[in-house]
C-alpha cells in the first residue's frame, strides 16, 4: 500500500520560496503510469491542483502558477518536491501530494497524504 508524507517549514515568509518534499513508501515514483501531484487548499476554497511529475520525470503545471512553480524529484530517495516562489500570503494553504492515474487532480481520488499546513506571513 503506497503511503505519502508531505515535510517542509510551515511558516514561510513573503516573497521567498515555499518547499516541500514528499516522501512516498509503498511504491516507486518511476512506476508506470503513475503521476505523483502537488494540491493544495487555501481556507475557505476547494482544491487546486498545482503541478505534477510523471513517472517518466515529465512535468506538468497549472497554467496560473507556472511562472512561480517547479517540481522535481530524487529517484534514489523515492522523494519529489515542491517549489514555489515569491510567495504571498494568498498562498497560505494546506499542500498534499499524491499518487494519481492522471496528471490533473481535482477530487479526492488515488492515494494522498495527510497534508502540511503552510502559511505565508511576516
Amino acid at each position: 500500500q503506497v503511503q505519502l508524507q508531505e515535510s517542509g517549514p510551515g511558516l514561510v515568509k513573503p516573497s521567498q520560496t515555499l518547499s516541500l518534499t514528499c516522501t512516498v513508501s509503498g511504491d516507486s515514483i518511476t512506476t508506470k503510469y503513475y503521476y505523483w501531484t502537488w494540491i493544495r487548499q487555501s481556507p475557505g476554497k476547494g482544491l487546486e491542483w498545482m503541478g505534477a511529475i510523471a513517472y517518466s520525470g515529465n512535468t506538468y503545471y497549472s497554467p496560473s502558477l507556472k511562472s512561480r512553480i517547479s517540481i522535481s524529484r530524487d529517484t534514489s530517495k523515492n522523494q519529489f518536491f515542491l517549489q514555489l516562489s515569491s510567495v504571498t500570503p494568498e498562498d497560505t494553504a494546506v499542500y498534499y501530494c499524491a499518487r494519481d492515474l492522471k496528471a490533473v487532480v481535482t477530487t479526492r481520488t488515488g492515494s494522498w497524504g495527510q497534508g502540511t499546513q503552510v502559511t505565508v506571513s511576516s
